[in-house]
C-alpha cells in the first residue's frame, strides 16, 4: 500500500520530520517537477525555541505551532501524511510507517533530535524535559500543581522540595527558562501565591562544564552568569546531576538538593532512523553525512538538520544543532538538486554563522555576531525578540505572539498559569525497558501518581 499518493511523472522526494530543515526545503521545491510527501507525527510545525515561554506561561501552546497543511495549502506538489515511520528500507527505497508504506526516488531525512539522558535511567524517568509542545505543557501544569501542593504542606522540608526547581544543563534552553522562571518568582507567583514564602524557593541551574552557553563568546558567558545571579538564580558550575529520585537530586553519591521539579535541558543525540546501516549513524545517533548532505554509501538518501553530521576542517565534531543550520542545508539541498536534476554535480556546502544569542530576562540578553561583535543588555534584548518574531510562521502567530509579549512587559504578568490537564510523573519504559523515540518529544497527557514526597535526611 503506499497510503493512497497520486502517481506521479516527476520524482518523489520524500521528507521525514517538518521542523526548520524539513519545512524549509519543502517550501524552497515549491515550483519544481518533484511529487513532495512530507511524514511526521504532528500535524503542525513546532518552533522550538520558544518552547520553554510556553512552559512558564508567557505564551500559548498555538502561538508556536502552525498547522503543517495550512502552511503549504496551494502548493500543488506537496502532500502531507500524519504517521510514524517504522523503518527505511534503503534497498528497495521504501520507507516503512504505521499507515502504511511509501516509496520514494529520493529520500531527505530530518528528524530532528531527541533528549540525551546519558544512560542516567531514574533522571530519564523522573525529569521533565522540553523538546515537544506536549512536554511544555506538562512542565506548566506540573510547577503550578506542586504550588498548589505547597500550601497545604506543614512539613518544611516537604514544602521546600516541592518548591525548589533544578535546571539541568547551562545552555541556551537551561539558561533561558532559568531566567524566566526567576522572572516569575519575582513578579508573578507572589501575587498568585502570597501564603508562601517565596524567598524559601530556590531556582538552582546545574552545569557540567566550566561556564554558561559553551558555544557563544566569554564575553557573552559572563555577561549571562551574571545576569543570573542578579535575578537571584543559583548557578553551579562544574557540577553533575548523577541520579534524581525520591526528590533528591544527587550532584554526589550523598550530597543533594531537595527538589520535585528536575528540569532535564543538558543535552540531545540526533534522531536517526531503524534501517540505515549501523556504520553511517554516529555514536549519538546522528547519520553521517558528506559535505552536500548525501548519506555516505547512499546515493539517493540525504538527512539535514540536526540529525545529520556533517564534519569540516572548521567543525571536526560537525556542525553544531541550531536552527540556522538546518535552514541554510535545506536551502542549499534544494539547489543541489536542481543541479541533479540537470546532470550537473553538487556544490559542497558551506555554513555561513550569522550569530549567537540568548535571552536571559526582560531587558537582558547577549548576542554575539560575526567579527567578534558582541551586545547585551535591552538591545540585545530587542534583536532576540525581533529574529524570534520573523522566524515564527505564520502572520497570525507573530501578532499574537507580539501582543503577548508586549502585554507582559508592560504589566509584568503572565496570563497563561493555567493548570489545563494535571500531569503526574510515571515510568514510560517500552516492553524492552527502554523509552521510545515518541514517548521521549510527546509526553502523555497524564500518568499515575508518583510516590509521596520523602523527607530529606537531615
Amino acid at each position: 500500500m503506499d497510503t493512497n499518493l497520486p502517481k506521479s511523472a516527476h520524482p518523489r522526494l520524500v521528507i521525514i520530520g517538518c521542523g526548520f530543515a524539513g519545512l524549509r526545503l519543502a517550501q524552497a521545491l515549491k515550483h519544481d517537477p518533484v511529487q513532495i510527501v512530507v511524514i511526521d507525527r504532528h500535524n503542525y510545525h513546532n518552533f522550538q525555541p520558544l518552547l520553554y515561554q510556553v512552559a512558564t506561561g508567557a505564551l500559548e501552546a498555538d502561538s508556536i505551532a502552525y498547522p503543517i497543511r495550512k502552511i503549504f495549502a496551494g502548493q500543488k506538489n506537496f502532500f502531507f501524511r500524519l504517521a510514524d515511520v517504522e523503518h527505511v528500507d534503503t534497498a528497495s527505497n521504501t520507507v516503512h510507517t504505521n499507515i502504511g508504506d511509501i516509496s520514494y526516488d529520493y529520500l531527505v531525512i530530518a528528524t530532528g533530535s531527541l533528549t540525551n539522558f546519558f544512560g542516567i535511567e531514574s533522571i530519564e524517568r523522573n525529569a521533565m524535559q522540553i523538546k515537544s509542545i506536549p512536554n511544555a505543557l506538562n512542565l506548566r501544569s506540573y510547577i503550578f500543581q506542586n504550588f498548589e501542593k505547597a500550601l497545604l504542606k506543614e512539613d518544611p522540608e516537604q514544602r521546600q522540595a516541592l518548591l525548589n526547581i533544578v535546571v539541568v544543563g547551562g545552555g541556551p534552553t537551561g539558561v533561558e527558562i532559568s531566567g524566566s522562571l526567576a522572572e516569575m518568582r519575582r513578579t508573578v507567583l507572589p501575587k498568585d501565591y502570597p501564603e508562601l514564602d517565596l524567598s524559601q524557593m530556590k531556582i538552582i541551574l546545574v552545569e557540567a562544564g566550566p561556564a554558561l552557553l559553551g558555544p557563544m563568546s566569554k564575553k557573552s558567558q559572563e555577561e549571562a552568569l551574571r545576569y543570573l545571579q542578579d535575578l537571584g538564580v543559583e548557578v553551579r558550575l562544574n557540577t553533575g546531576i548523577k541520579r534524581f529520585e525520591d526528590c533528591r537530586a544527587y550532584y554526589s553519591e550523598t550530597e543533594y538538593i531537595p527538589t520535585e521539579n528536575l528540569i532535564w535541558a543538558a543535552g540531545v543525540n540526533g534522531a536517526a532512523l531503524p534501517g540505515l546501516p549501523e556504520p553511517v549513524v554516529t555514536r549519538n545517533k546522528r547519520i553521517n553525512v558528506n559535505r552536500w548532505n548525501q548519506v555516505e554509501g547512499l546515493p539517493n538518501v540525504f538527512a539535514i538538520g540536526d540529525v545529520a553530521n556533517m564534519v569540516t576542517e572548521e567543525m571536526p565534531k560537525g556542525l553544531p544543532m541550531l536552527a540556522p543550520v538546518a535552514q541554510q542545508q535545506a536551502d542549499h539541498l534544494a539547489e543541489n538538486f536542481r543541479r541533479l536534476a540537470k546532470g550537473q554535480q553538487p556544490e559542497p556546502f558551506n555554513y555561513f554563522n550569522k550569530g549567537v544569542m540568548a535571552i536571559v530576562a526582560r531587558n537582558k540578553a547577549v548576542v554575539d555576531l560575526p567579527k567578534d561583535v558582541h551586545f547585551r543588555g535591552f538591545f540585545g534584548w530587542l534583536t532576540w525578540l525581533f529574529v524570534h518574531l520573523m522566524t515564527l510562521v505564520g502572520f497570525r502567530n507573530k501578532v499574537v505572539a507580539f501582543i503577548d509579549w508586549a502585554f507582559s512587559y508592560w504589566n509584568s504578568d503572565k496570563a497563561l498559569r493555567l493548570i489545563i490537564r494535571p500531569f503526574n510523573r510515571r515510568d514510560m519504559k517500552d516492553d524492552k525497558g527502554k523509552r521510545t523515540a515518541e514517548q521521549q518529544v510527546a509526553t502523555p497527557q497524564y500518568n499515575p501518581t508518583p510516590p509521596a514526597i520523602q523527607t530529606p535526611a537531615a
